[in-house]
């Protein structure tokens, strides 16, 4: 049985990793796409304006009847691994619910993300659960194309999040019977390259696929290779015993992940990731990378994209990660709010695009010009630059100690520090609409660069969390003025 090349595709999970950068491969091949998420207001500014986005929640089983009407291939990348319950219930109704839907209305292939691992009493509750909702998926009687795959190294993957946070920031790291199990890594692109092929794979029935590099490594290689790449010298010291708690929690004070995704990956690592089944490399024409140009890719992207997709952006994946300090990922730490305004998004873009310069900052005046007067002292640009034109920006404008790194007009402001800091920074505004105006997010991001960079951010914050609450709800009161009442100088 083959596919129609260009019928309509089911994607969950666009807001996640996998899901999002598997879905600008697909718009750019001009495949008709249709993005089933719980909250469309937050995807529906990231997808083409080809890309169908529906409302739906694989828990609610009535919503997702409509979602795969049409639909002949199904994409499913759902986990509950975030979750504050018990995970394996939530990913079992999900999936019942999801193949349930797919059959009565008639979807012909399912495409399922999982992972690696011989199924054993030893297996972890992770793992464990991946392949049971493989199970489930082909039991309806659609053909189901499983792969499994053990850690994806690509920027913003929360694997490679872990092990890009673990060598920046110790020099000699406590190691876990975890650090020396092995796995088989898979670059991001050869993920996305399999998944794609699955499309139009001749297939009569569903099939398992184990997919992976060709280096099988320890976790503690793996740090290794990272450490070269990056020009870092790093000391592992083993040690016999540390429970999956343990490592959870340690991991939580070195990086800065969730404590109960961190739980969970931490004891599906318990257990060796290696392909055994080599079917992969012959069903399908891709020849996935080596571990060296793998990590050595991801390295180049960080810097381009800032990881083009990132796991904690699916809401699935974060839950509710309040925290004082602000969210944790990687080694970045993020601090992000929104507000919602009555207004169209080009009225709710209108002040971010104005600011600052002689229009200001909209809060908190004077603390900018004390922060800018320090910039100065210390070697940096200052205020004084202020910005090249009081209405318009471009990118590589500067914009007072900052510089325009992207902009999309009625959509997204992306800015870089350019002041003297322990670390990088970056400030982005996004203006998404709703069916009564616009939601306006301001996210600040600090990629901190040792102890240094920890302790101004932590030290800063209470300062820094009332500067940038007071300017988004001056921004957002701003937005609701008529466009004459901005604050600009002519």
């Amino acid at each position: 049985m083959t596919t129609d090349h260009r019928a309509l595709i089911l994607l969950t999970g666009a807001s996640g990793y996998i899901g999002g950068r598997l879905l600008k491969v697909l718009e750019a091949a001009g495949q008709p796409v249709r993005c089933l998420a719980r909250h469309p207001e937050f995807l529906r500014s990231r997808v083409s304006s080809s890309t169908e986005v529906i409302q739906a929640d694989c828990l609610d089983r009535a919503s997702l009847r409509p979602a795969m009407a049409g639909v002949q291939t199904a994409y499913y990348f759902v986990h509950s691994m975030g979750s504050t319950g018990q995970f394996e219930e939530q990913d079992r109704q999900a999936a019942h619910n999801f193949a349930d839907a797919a059959r009565e209305q008639g979807v012909q292939r399912i495409v399922y993300l999982g992972g690696l691992g011989i199924q054993d009493p030893s297996l972890s509750a992770h793992l464990r659960s991946r392949h049971e909702v493989a199970d489930i998926l082909r039991s309806t009687g659609i053909l189901t194309i499983e792969f499994r795959a053990s850690i994806v190294i690509g920027s913003g993957s929360l694997s490679f999040e872990m092990i890009r946070a673990l060598v920046q920031r110790l020099p000699a790291m406590i190691c876990p019977r975890w650090v020396a199990v092995k796995a088989q890594p898979i670059a991001i692109e050869d993920v996305v390259a399999y998944l794609v092929a699955a499309l139009d794979l001749p297939m009569e029935q569903s099939a398992v696929f184990e997919i992976g590099g060709p280096d099988q490594v320890s976790y503690g290689e793996i740090m290794q290779e990272y450490a070269r790449q990056c020009g870092l010298r790093r000391w592992m010291i083993p040690v016999p015993i540390l429970t999956p708690r343990l490592s959870s929690l340690w991991l939580g004070l070195v990086t800065p992940i969730y404590a109960r995704v961190g739980r969970k990956l931490i004891e599906s690592m318990r257990n060796p990731t290696l392909v055994r089944d080599t079917s992969a490399l012959t069903a399908f024409n891709i020849q996935p990378m080596g571990l060296k140009d793998a990590v050595k890719r991801a390295l180049h992207h960080e810097n381009l994209e800032y990881a083009a997709t990132f796991w904690s952006d699916a809401l699935s994946s974060s839950g509710k990660p309040a925290s004082w300090g602000g969210v944790r990922f990687g080694t970045r730490l993020v601090d992000s709010r929104v507000v919602r305004v009555p207004v169209p998004p080009a009225m709710a873009f209108a002040p971010i695009q104005r600011i600052g310069g002689s229009n200001g900052w909209y809060f908190a005046s004077f603390l900018w010009q004390v922060r800018g007067f320090f910039d100065l002292l210390v070697g940096g640009v200052g205020l004084r630059r202020g910005r090249r034109d009081p209405y318009a920006l471009v990118a590589g404008d500067a914009l007072d100690f900052w510089r325009v790194e992207s902009i999309e007009p009625g959509r997204r402001l992306n800015l870089v520090a350019e002041m003297k800091v322990p670390g990088r920074a970056w400030l982005q505004f996004d203006v998404e609409p709703t069916s009564d105006g616009s939601v306006i997010r301001q996210t600040a991001i600090f990629d901190p660069a040792g102890l240094s960079g920890l302790f101004y951010w932590y030290a800063l914050y209470p300062i820094h969390y009332c500067i940038f609450k007071g300017m988004l709800h001056q921004i957002a009161a701003l937005a609701q003025r008529e466009p004459s009442a901005l604050p600009v100088s002519r």
